[in-house]
C-alpha cells in the first residue's frame, strides 16, 4: 500500500483527533512513514524540545518498555501506570501499529524486528535540526541522566556525552545520575565544557554548610519576544539512591517552598511563561504540580515513563502540564505553546518516537561518535556470548537482563541469594543477539559498580525488602525514590504492594523452605551506595559477568524469578 503525503497526515491528524490508529497504515513504507511521523505542524509563538534519560546511549538500539508499572493509592490505573493495551486505550493508539510497538511492550520481538531499532544521537540530531528549522527560537531541554550509562561514558568520564551534547544542541539541563561522576567533575563541566553554550539548572541544590545555591536555580529566555523561565528540578534523593561521598558537599530535596519562591522570582523578573526541567519521576511531578502554583508545564524524567499526552493538573494558580519522555534517546517531547496577552492560551504536544531506519544520521554528528567511538572500537565489539532469549530490564519486579545478572552473580561467587539495583536503564537484546562486551556494558556501566558478597539473617533481607519496596510503593509520590523494586534472585517472596510499611514483604523463601529470620545467607550483589565498597578488595561486576558469559557462550532464555503478587489484579498497573 502506498500513501501520499497529505492522506498519511490525515491519518494521523485522525487518530490524534478520534484515537482511531493507525492500524490500516502500518505497512506504508518508511518514507511515507518518516514523513507522517516527524512532519509536526508548527503551532504557536513558543516551542520547547525534551529528551531526557538517554544514558549515554549515541547508538540506536532496542528498548522494550515495561509490562508492569504499579499505581499505589490515588495513582491506581492512572498514568502513567498504564501499560501495554490499556495505555494504547487511553492515548487513542490501536495494537499492531508503528506507534504501539513505540509506546508499549506489546509483541516486542516481532515488532522490534519489523521496525528496527530506535534512538541514535546521529538520528535524534536530524529530528532536533528539522525542528528547530521548522519553530525559530525553539529550545532543547535535557532532563538529565544523559552522561552515563555505557561503556564510553564511564571510560570518559562523561565526556563523550558532553561533547554530543553540544554538537546536538542542548540548551537547558538539570542532573540525577552525573552526580555520580563526583562534585568536582560535574562543576568542571558546567564552569568550562557549558560556559557560554548549556544553562545547567537546579533550585534544589545546595551546598550543605551555608545553604548556597549550587547551580543557577532558572534560566530566563526570550523566545519570539516572549520571556520564558525554565527552572531546574535535579533528583531530590541523589545522596540516598546514589553514595553519598560523590555529593559530599551538597544538599538536594523535593523543596517546595523554595521552588515556589524561584517560580515567584521567575514571574518578578517578567517570565510570562515558566517551565520546570525536572528529574522528580512522574508521579512526583504530579504531586508538586497541584501544591505550587505559576508553573504551566513540567518536562519530567527520571522514571522513564513514555508517555504521549500531557496530564493536566489543576492547582490553586490554574493548571499544570505535566509529561514524561522516556529513556534511552528513544523519544523527543515537542511542546508547542500559544502565549497571548502574557500568558499561555492553548498548547500542542507530541511525543516523537526516533526511529532510526526513518531519520538519517546526521553527519556532523555520526563523525563525532565515530571518533568518540575509535579508541574503544574492538574492545567494545568483542564478543562475550549469544543469547537465546530476549534480554530486557524494565518492570516493577524483574527483567531478563537483571535474572542474568542474579544468576551470574550466585554462580561465580557461590551465593544462596543476589540482588541487583532495580535500574531502569539497559538496552534490549533480541534472541540470537550477540552479546558483546558493549551491551554487558549497558546494564552494569556505574562508577561504583563494585560486586559484593555480604552474610545477611534472615531478618536484614525482609528489612532490606521492605525498605525498598516502600520507596517504590509508598503511597505519598514524595517518599517514592523512583527506581523499580531489587531484583532477587535465588530467594522466592510475596509481596502486597498496597500494604503498609513492614507488612508487603511475605512468605520468603529459600529452595522452597522458609526464611529464618535468625540464619544467616550468603547474598550477593552490586552497586553498594557505602563508600567502603571501594577499599574492600571487590571486583566490579562486569568482570564477574563477563567471565560468566565467556564461560557459557550460550544463553539460555532466563526464567524470571518474579514474586507472587497479593491484591493486584491481572496485568499490575493497567487497570
Amino acid at each position: 500500500m502506498s500513501l501520499s503525503k497529505r492522506e498519511f497526515l490525515q491519518v494521523l491528524g485522525a487518530a490524534s483527533a478520534a484515537g482511531l490508529g493507525l492500524a490500516r497504515y502500518a505497512d506504508a513504507d518508511a518514507a511515507t512513514a518518516e514523513r507522517g511521523l516527524y512532519e509536526v505542524p508548527r503551532f504557536g509563538n513558543v516551542s520547547l524540545l525534551h529528551m531526557t534519560d538517554c544514558h549515554a546511549q549515541l547508538l540506536p538500539i532496542h528498548f522494550r518498555e515495561p509490562s508492569v508499572n504499579l499505581g499505589v493509592g490515588a495513582m491506581s490505573g492512572q498514568l502513567p501506570h498504564r501499560v501495554g493495551e490499556h495505555l494504547l486505550e487511553a492515548v487513542g493508539v490501536r495494537p499492531g501499529t508503528l506507534l504501539a510497538h513505540a509506546y508499549t511492550f506489546l509483541d516486542f520481538e516481532t515488532a522490534a524486528r519489523r521496525y528496527g531499532k530506535v534512538g541514535g544521537f546521529a538520528h535524534m540530531a536530524t529530528l532536533v535540526k528539522r525542528l528547530k528549522a521548522s519553530r525559530p527560537g525553539a529550545l532543547l531541554l535535557d532532563g538529565g541522566d544523559t552522561w552515563q550509562g555505557s561503556a564510553t561514558s564511564l571510560w570518559t568520564n562523561g565526556q563523550d556525552m558532553v561533547d554530543a551534547c553540544k554538537l546536538l544542541g542542548v540548551d537547558v539541563m538539570t542532573g540525577h545520575w552525573e552526580f555520580t561522576y563526583g562534585q568536582k567533575r560535574v562543576q568542571q563541566i558546567v564552569d568550562e565544557d557549558f560556559k557560554g553554550r548549556i544553562d545547567f539548572v537546579a533550585q534544589n541544590v545546595r551546598t550543605t554548610d551555608f545553604g548556597d545555591e549550587v547551580f543557577k536555580p532558572y534560566t530566563l529566555r526570550d523566545v519570539n519576544g516572549v520571556k520564558l523561565a525554565i527552572v531546574g528540578q535535579a533528583f531530590p534523593y541523589t545522596p540516598i539512591a546514589n553514595p553519598r561521598y560523590m555529593v559530599a558537599d551538597w544538599s538536594f530535596g523535593i523543596q517546595d517552598d523554595n521552588l515556589q519562591k524561584v517560580v515567584d522570582a521567575a514571574r518578578a523578573a517578567g517570565a510570562q511563561v515558566v517551565v520546570v526541567l525536572s528529574h522528580n519521576g512522574m508521579d512526583v511531578d504530579l504531586k508538586m504540580a497541584g501544591r505550587v502554583r505559576g508553573i504551566d508545564a513540567i518536562l519530567g524524567g527520571h522514571t522513564h515513563d513514555g508517555i504521549p499526552v500531557p496530564v493536566v493538573v489543576a492547582n490553586p494558580g490554574g493548571k499544570t502540564l505535566v509529561t514524561n519522555a522516556g529513556s534511552n534517546t528513544k523519544f523527543l517531547g515537542v511542546l508547542d505553546l500559544d502565549v497571548k496577552g502574557g500568558k499561555v492560551a492553548d498548547y500542542r504536544y507530541k511525543l516523537l518516537p526516533v526511529f532510526s531506519n526513518q531519520l538519517p544520521a546526521d553527519p556532523q554528528m555520526q563523525s563525532l561518535i565515530d571518533r568518540i567511538r575509535a579508541p574503544y572500537k574492538d574492545k567494545l565489539a568483542e564478543k562475550l556470548a549469544i543469547t537465546e532469549g530476549l534480554l530486557y530490564r524494565r518492570g516493577n519486579f524483574n527483567g531478563s537482563w537483571d535474572q542474568l545478572l542474579c544468576d551470574a552473580l550466585m554462580e561465580v561467587q557461590g551465593a544462596e541469594i543476589a540482588f541487583s539495583p532495580g535500574f531502569r536503564w539497559g538496552t534490549s537484546l533480541l534472541p540470537g543477539d550477540v552479546i558483546t562486551r558493549e551491551l554487558m556494558m549497558d546494564q552494569v556501566a556505574t562508577t561504583y559498580s563494585y560486586a559484593t558478597v555480604t552474610e545477611m539473617t534472615g531478618e536484614t533481607i525482609k528489612t532490606i525488602l521492605e525498605d525498598v519496596a516502600d520507596n517504590l510503593f509508598n503511597p505519598d509520590p514524595y517518599y517514592q525514590q523512583g527506581g523499580d523494586m531489587v531484583r532477587v534472585g535465588g530467594l522466592a517472596y510475596a509481596i502486597a504492594p498496597g500494604e503498609s510499611m513492614g507488612k508487603r514483604i511475605q512468605d520468603l523463601r529459600l529452595a522452597g523452605r522458609p526464611i529464618e529470620a535468625d540464619k544467616r545467607y550468603r547474598v550477593a550483589g552490586w552497586a553498594p551506595v557505602a563508600e567502603e565498597a571501594r577499599s574492600a578488595g571487590n571486583k566490579m561486576v562486569w568482570d564477574v559477568v563477563e567471565s560468566w558469559l565467556q564461560a557459557k557462550g550460550r544463553v539460555t532464555p532466563r526464567r524470571l524469578n518474579a514474586p507472587r503478587l497479593i491484591g493486584v489484579d491481572g496485568n499490575a498497573g493497567a487497570a
